[in-house]
């Protein structure tokens, strides 16, 4: 004899069937398709803005390069306005690479330094005011940064050339004629000075992420300040700091007047990084496109896409090495 079903105890809703999982990437409401489809649709305006931009300087680049009568990547010379145009980027990749490298060997430490000074060393009431000068710094013209080079910085640069010349002008490197101080040494100082506002902020943000489970669990086994920023803070915020020092590199080699205002417009390849000389891709097109042809427009379009293209680069390097330390990231921590 079958048992008829029982009846629910008083108090107790029926069971009910749990709902099925939605699939990753599908949305049921409304909003949540409104909102999906607008980040698709930015993503995909964002690409197609990359494409078109890469179109329009590969085809100018190109038109500019059949009529160069020089080598394009190996030529010392600038002259494209000419019936028998003949340039090249060889001076201005050396000094776009050799500035920037300048740049960032002086402020990366520095501002990692500072980020770390402001999080776990300054008291709240001095780190709050030295943040907030940090902050504003990021916010400055770099027509003002270039204006404080060429009146500042340059005229007070012949002590600290004088004094390499004289320790360690024997390396050809840092050897000085005594001629003005605008060369690719005072421009990666002035590059630095601008981006270490952007890398400290950021070092800085990423710094206040460290779990302080971390931290105090280093304390409780007797490590010292240093060791506990050492073993704990510095690994989860590698991947921050190459972050920011990408951000950094990426305003110092696509910065524009103040290189053009402090460094000497001659267009060779010094030996000495003291000597005045050199260029950048910025600073190219920027002192000479008021000037240029239509010849000579094409030409400044080509080398802006050689920096367009070491731009994409870094960038791939970066995300390559924050990918291989997936380990370091504020996830999986």
């Amino acid at each position: 004899m079958k048992q008829a079903p029982s009846a629910p105890a008083p108090g107790h809703a029926p069971a009910t069937k749990a709902p099925a999982p939605r699939a990753a990437g599908t949305a049921t409401r409304r909003g949540d398709r409104i909102f999906l489809g607008l980040s698709r649709g930015s993503g995909i305006l964002l690409l197609a803005v990359m494409a078109a931009i890469a179109v329009f300087l590969s085809y100018r680049a190109i038109l500019a390069i059949s009529k160069d009568q020089g080598n394009f990547l190996t030529t010392f010379e600038w002259d494209p306005n000419s019936t028998e145009p003949v340039f090249g980027i060889a001076v201005l990749a050396f000094g776009t690479v050799v500035s920037s490298v300048i740049a960032m060997v002086i402020a990366v430490p520095v501002a990692v330094a500072i980020a770390l000074f402001l999080t776990h060393y300054a008291p709240r009431r001095l780190s709050g005011p030295i943040a907030y000068v940090v902050d504003l710094l990021a916010a400055v013209p770099s027509i003002v940064y270039g204006l404080w080079g060429a009146l500042v910085l340059v005229p007070h640069m012949n002590g600290l050339f004088s004094w390499l010349d004289t320790y360690l002008g024997w390396t050809g490197i840092f050897s000085w004629q005594g001629g003005p101080a605008r060369s690719m040494l005072t421009v990666g100082i002035l590059l630095a000075v601008m981006i270490l506002p952007v890398i400290t902020n950021v070092s800085r943000e990423v710094f206040r992420q460290v779990p302080k489970a971390h931290e105090e669990a280093a304390l409780a086994l007797g490590a010292t300040r240093w060791e506990v920023i050492r073993m704990s803070v510095l690994p989860f915020g590698r991947s921050g700091v190459i972050s920011a020092s990408m951000l950094g590199l990426g305003r110092a080699l696509g910065e524009t007047m103040a290189v053009a205002t402090v460094l000497s417009p001659t267009f060779d390849i010094q030996a000495s990084l003291l000597d005045p000389g050199g260029g950048t891709f910025a600073q190219n097109i920027a002192s000479k496109f008021g000037e240029a042809n239509e010849q000579g427009r094409d030409a400044l379009i080509a080398s802006g896409l050689v920096l367009f293209v070491i731009t994409l680069l870094v960038n791939g390097a970066a995300r390559m090495i924050i990918a291989r330390r997936k380990e370091y990231s504020g996830a999986n921590a």
